[in-house]
């Protein structure tokens, strides 16, 4: 038994893939690869820890009890290698019944009269998001924070203002009956997100399957990025 046990684990057909994420990230990102994981690797197990920010997935792979974290993908981290999987578009959450909600986009000018629900003040995406208002000379009055997108969705369902959220892989095209719409903002540089780890050579079978199956089965594929791009590779 000790020998057929060694040999599954050599193999990868047995052990644990221990993640640490978003809030909303298993839902958008993971649902289809958790299923899939599942059937290939029946013995194995999946283990989310969630963080409320990029950094706090950080801050937990250097802990050393974890093999993956997904993130939003940034400047070097050292002793973190992160590997960028997709650039999501933004677009503006608006109500149904919005003067805005037949537009077919959305331009940065419209943005100076929206109701922001914010990211909040740790969050890499809300970094992202400043970073591209001061290039781009946008300012807009923030009049309520979130701790994560879908959170922000359904405050605009509520009529408490506007939310700027990256267009996500699992949502599908609105119908007529939805209470929200989501329109496009080409001029919003893409929020880049993908995989950081310790270091790629060091991960198991098991977590670099799941690593791989997410970046397949989870992503548009007009947003999706090579598995082999590495971003931020720290030195050895």
């Amino acid at each position: 038994m000790a020998l057929r046990r060694l040999d599954e684990l050599a193999r990868g057909e047995t052990g644990s893939v221990r993640v640490t994420t978003g809030a909303t990230t298993v839902r958008h990102f993971m649902s289809e690869a958790v299923v899939a994981f599942r059937g290939r690797y029946p013995r194995a197990s999946l283990e989310f820890r969630t963080e409320t920010s990029s950094r706090g997935c950080f801050d937990a792979l250097a802990s050393n009890t974890l093999d993956l974290a997904w993130i939003t993908v940034g400047g070097a981290i050292p002793g973190i290698q992160q590997r960028r999987v997709a650039e999501l578009p933004w677009v503006l959450a608006v109500r149904a019944d919005d003067p805005l909600a037949e537009r077919a986009h959305v331009d940065t000018a419209d943005l100076a009269g929206i109701r922001y629900i914010r990211p909040p003040e740790d969050s890499s995406s809300r970094a992202h998001l400043d970073a591209a208002f001061t290039r781009l000379d946008i300012r807009i009055a923030a009049e309520s924070g979130v701790a994560d997108w879908d959170t922000a969705v359904l405050l605009v369902e509520l009529g408490l203002g506007h939310a700027i959220v990256p267009a996500l892989p699992d949502r599908r095209a609105p119908a007529d009956t939805d209470p929200v719409r989501f329109l496009p903002i080409p001029a919003l540089p893409r929020l880049p997100v993908g995989w950081a780890v310790r270091r790629w050579e060091d991960l198991t079978p098991l977590a670099r399957a799941f690593a791989d199956s997410v970046t397949l089965t989870g992503t548009d594929p007009r947003d999706r990025h090579s598995t082999d791009r590495t971003c931020g590779r720290a030195d050895r």
